[in-house]
């Protein structure tokens, strides 16, 4: 309880600080708001066509990076009429943003959402209120403060969205979480977590429960707002942060774009090494756990980076990180010392006792497939020379590629075999296991 206290009057400084951005955050969109609608006439129509055709753009595509936009219109639009347009119809609700692996991606919204509701649980009163305007307008938002009341209020009113803090009066966050996601009544519910509690733990059982994201406070009030907005009303398929990440189209542009930079930049994957064997032994949701648990790592520490890193999943046990050389292998030293602390919670999850924790005999003697990450960094020539032979296979002369398909990005980095492949269905996330060519050929069984 003195803990508690602590961490609480440790945060309270936090707390003041963004409750003023918070309100920052709502006069700036006012005034861009009034700013947008008093532009000079000489600019409007042009204003109004530009939008148009953005929106219809976004809305046909339903989500693209910032950087596609301009490539797929049928004139170039000036970047100051671009970027004021593009806030405009944020401010409009019709399109959200949100940083993707290092990509700035805009997401077409429902036109005609449904009034959503939201259930923020936070004991602490001012953070509270700031997690409410930092949602913003549009929601039936409802607001508790303590754990027990906040299951009943689940159970009574079935919110769309619950924003959850973990450190809680009589349940804590976690098992809210894991009551909510066990229940079948309740588990399509979006829950993120909001903690100042150390995440090294936390983070791997919060997923492990069934959260669909962690933030750690200080919180960016912009940040919970956007995935509040693409959890919520994005269009299409449900937004997954872990399949969300860039996909093979814009992987196969960062491929061509990296073997025009210099040799200081570098492009490479990042593999989650027995990955299959550990699904093999302890079943599929423990495996997905990991691969989530990697990809908010990853996202969480590239956010707070101001260097251009590329991020994107590969379907399988592999991400893909580029930047420049320092970048990337400083990424990777934080990334693997993240995954080293977690790595112990991962091993108890799986019925090992603390005592028990020797991990080096734990791997050595295979009762515990050994986890670990390693990143390859690709050879820029022998992506050519590869890239040779697929043109040869597709039988196409001209050397300008639009997309690689995932099957010919395994083969450019040099992937012979993998052991696990992640697919979507309407259930959701599946993963299948098994040493698998990039042809598709052995056996691939699903976990």
């Amino acid at each position: 309880m003195i803990l508690k206290y602590i961490l609480v009057a440790y945060y309270f400084q936090y707390s003041i600080i963004n409750l003023y951005i918070g309100f920052i955050i709502i006069i700036v969109n006012i005034s861009g708001e009034q700013l947008v609608n008093s532009m000079d006439e000489r600019g409007t129509d042009n204003l109004t066509i530009y939008s148009d055709e953005i929106f219809s753009l976004i809305n046909s595509k339903q989500q693209i990076a910032y950087h596609e936009i301009n490539d797929n219109l049928h004139h170039k639009i000036p970047k100051e009429d671009l970027d004021t347009v593009l806030k405009n119809l944020e401010l409009s609700k019709k399109i959200a943003s949100r940083s993707n692996g290092g990509i700035l991606t805009y997401y077409s919204l429902l036109d005609k959402p449904l009034i959503n509701k939201i259930l923020i649980v936070e004991d602490d009163k001012n953070i509270n209120r700031l997690m409410a305007l930092s949602v913003g307008k549009g929601f039936d938002i409802r607001q508790v403060y303590d754990g027990a009341i906040a299951i009943k209020e689940i159970k009574k009113d079935k919110p769309n969205l619950i924003i959850l803090d973990l450190m809680l009066p009589n349940i804590d966050g976690l098992q809210i979480c894991q009551i909510v996601k066990s229940d079948p009544d309740l588990s399509d519910i979006t829950v993120i977590l909001v903690s100042a509690m150390d995440p090294t733990s936390n983070r791997f059982k919060g997923i492990k429960y069934g959260a669909d994201y962690y933030i750690k406070k200080p919180f960016d009030p912009a940040e919970l707002r956007s995935l509040v907005t693409l959890f919520l009303k994005k269009k299409g398929k449900r937004f997954d942060p872990l399949i969300d990440l860039p996909d093979e189209d814009r992987i196969s542009e960062e491929i061509e774009r990296s073997l025009n930079k210099g040799e200081k930049y570098k492009i490479g994957i990042l593999s989650i090494e027995n990955l299959g064997s550990y699904a093999s032994r302890f079943g599929e949701h423990s495996a997905i756990v990991i691969l989530r648990l990697i990809s908010q790592l990853l996202q969480d520490i590239i956010k707070n980076k101001t260097q251009n890193l590329f991020v994107g999943f590969l379907n399988n046990e592999s991400f893909v990180i580029a930047g420049m050389d320092e970048d990337v292998n400083n990424t990777v030293k934080e990334i693997k010392n993240e995954f080293a602390a977690v790595l112990p919670f991962i091993v108890q999850d799986v019925g090992y006792k603390q005592i028990d924790l020797n991990l080096d005999n734990l791997f050595e003697t295979n009762e515990v497939p050994k986890l670990s990450l390693k990143y390859e960094e690709a050879e820029k020539e022998k992506i050519k020379e590869r890239r040779e032979r697929i043109l040869e296979d597709r039988t196409v002369k001209d050397e300008n590629i639009s997309s690689y398909t995932y099957d010919e990005l395994q083969k450019l980095f040099g992937r012979e075999d993998f052991d696990v492949i992640i697919t979507r269905d309407a259930s959701g996330i599946r993963l299948r296991v098994g040493k698998v060519n990039s042809d598709g050929s052995n056996k691939k069984d699903d976990v």
